[in-house]
């Protein structure tokens, strides 16, 4: 028996009907590490994990866990052994308390009189548990009342709470900011030391994973690549065993030549959200629009396209004065808008590939009161074509799609209006670096067409080096714009600190 491994995986293999998932994958994860699982979406790694949590059950392979076969049946089966998960997306139950939501499925029960939910007990059972983990919320109030960040590390604890060995995190940073993923690193530091939990951590940020993980397994189309020490990995490496390329084909932005100023922002004004931004856009540029959290950009994009007005400013397209009031304004002066959450106010998830395309423009396709279904099916083809969307089917329902594919289609949407401005929110965040490239190589082709595009993005090397020039955001103001040439993380930084550009 060997007793470095809390959990290994030998030789696991899935297949669903038309799909080998998995083929003959091997992972070994060591007792109090952060073990990350690494490889782009469509890899198998929800697929192996769900082997592991139950879910599925495996074709081939064999799995020992804390020395001894590992059989399990359900979730359920999975947490009773020691094995927890915290999906990508939480689900918590609103109205109820934090303390109810942690002890769902195991509830407290008063012993004497009526068998009656003991509340006072579970509060104070949650409260010793976050006591425990340094997290500070109250465990009487609602959940609904917290924020997505507490909500996550609800998550967390309730995981923890289930005496886990093993406990599996899947994008977990991706609703916070930097403070609170600070504060989950120190509560996943926490874990493995004084608790000596091991941790699966699954995430597309590679600045994350040398940060806080001790080991890297790569998985690519469903076979195990390799597995690593961190101290042995750089972000070229881990890239190339990833995708099978290297970190030279990503992040390449070929030349567009730039025009005459399409979009023209004198002072826009939006109280406690942005104040006296102006900017201009130019006819084949990408504008890239950088900032920390909190800094406002969103909020002015979304007055350009008339979701968040403005209440003073000017907006000009091709030097006319736009009134924008109304996203369907926007639309008729040209402009789109991808937003940052696609899941929440960019798909409709149980729609079709082909609906969700079709659906900013749909007018276009009445005929005396019918869909047009010839000319939908022959636009979203040439759609689906033109920027390599991954399906077998555009009658596909969208939320079976990868990130990055979803991504495809909501900008594809936004293509079919014809639009002159394409302002895309961070368009490759929750994506892995596979479909990063591909949506960076769509960025540069639509610039070559003549596209004008502003790009929102938290990640410093797409703001260098997919933007021709970089508009920095501060406490709701403009703090500087600098060209491509003299752009670097540190100038950047700066502005986006509130300093002055140092000569």
């Amino acid at each position: 028996m060997n007793t470095e491994y809390v959990l290994e995986m030998k030789g696991v293999s899935k297949s669903f009907p038309g799909v080998k998932a998995l083929k003959g994958v091997d992972l070994a994860i060591k007792k109090g590490t952060v073990h990350a699982l690494m490889g782009e979406n469509g890899a198998g790694k929800s697929t192996l994990m769900k082997v592991l949590y139950g879910i599925h059950q495996p074709d081939e392979g064999e799995i020992i866990f804390k020395g001894e076969p590992y059989e399990v049946k359900s979730p359920i089966d999975a947490l009773t052994i020691g094995v927890s998960m915290i999906p990508q997306e939480i689900s918590p139950v609103p109205n109820l308390t934090v303390a109810s939501n942690v002890f769902l499925g195991k509830e407290i029960i008063s012993k004497r009189g009526l068998k009656l939910l003991n509340q006072k007990k579970m509060v104070i059972e949650t409260q010793k548990l976050f006591d425990e983990l340094g997290i500070d919320i109250d465990p009487s109030v609602m959940m609904s009342k917290i924020s997505i960040a507490n909500a996550q590390l609800v998550a967390i604890a309730t995981a923890v709470s289930y005496n886990a060995d093993l406990v599996v995190m899947d994008e977990p940073t991706s609703a916070l900011t930097d403070k609170e993923i600070d504060k989950l690193y120190k509560i996943i530091r926490d874990l493995k030391e004084k608790k000596n939990i091991a941790v699966i951590y699954i995430s597309h940020k590679l600045d994350e994973i040398f940060s806080i993980c001790d080991e890297v397994s790569v998985i690519r189309d469903g076979e195990f690549i390799g597995s690593d020490s961190i101290e042995n990995f750089d972000k070229e490496r881990l890239i190339n065993m990833m995708v099978g390329r290297t970190m030279d084909e990503f992040f390449h932005k070929e030349e567009a030549e730039i025009g005459d100023v399409v979009l023209d922002v004198k002072n826009l004004t939006l109280s406690k959200k942005f104040e006296d931004v102006s900017f201009t856009l130019r006819q084949g540029e990408v504008l890239g629009v950088a900032g920390l959290m909190g800094a406002g950009r969103t909020e002015v994009m979304e007055a350009i396209f008339g979701y968040r007005p403005a209440e003073s400013g000017e907006i000009f397209i091709d030097g006319i004065k736009a009134e924008i009031s109304e996203p369907s304004d926007a639309i008729r002066h040209g402009i789109a808008f991808v937003t940052e959450d696609r899941k929440q106010t960019g798909i409709f998830p149980d729609l079709s590939i082909k609906d969700n395309i079709i659906m900013p423009d749909i007018d276009a396709y009445l005929k005396n009161g019918l869909l047009n279904g010839k000319k939908i099916k022959e636009n979203c083809q040439e759609q689906r074509e033109a920027i390599a969307i991954k399906t077998p089917t555009l009658e596909q329902l969208i939320k079976n799609l990868s990130g990055g594919n979803q991504q495809k289609v909501l900008i594809s949407r936004w293509l079919l209006t014809t639009p002159e401005v394409l302002i895309l929110d961070e368009p490759t965040r929750g994506i892995d670096v596979g479909a990063k490239s591909e949506i960076h190589r769509l960025i540069g082709e639509l610039a070559k067409m003549g596209k004008s595009i502003i790009m929102v993005s938290s990640e410093m090397p797409e703001i260098l080096s997919m933007s021709d020039r970089v508009m920095v955001m501060f406490e709701g103001k403009c703090s500087g714009i600098i060209s491509r040439e003299e752009a670097t993380q540190e100038k950047i930084l700066q502005l986006a600190t509130g300093e002055k550009l140092s000569l």
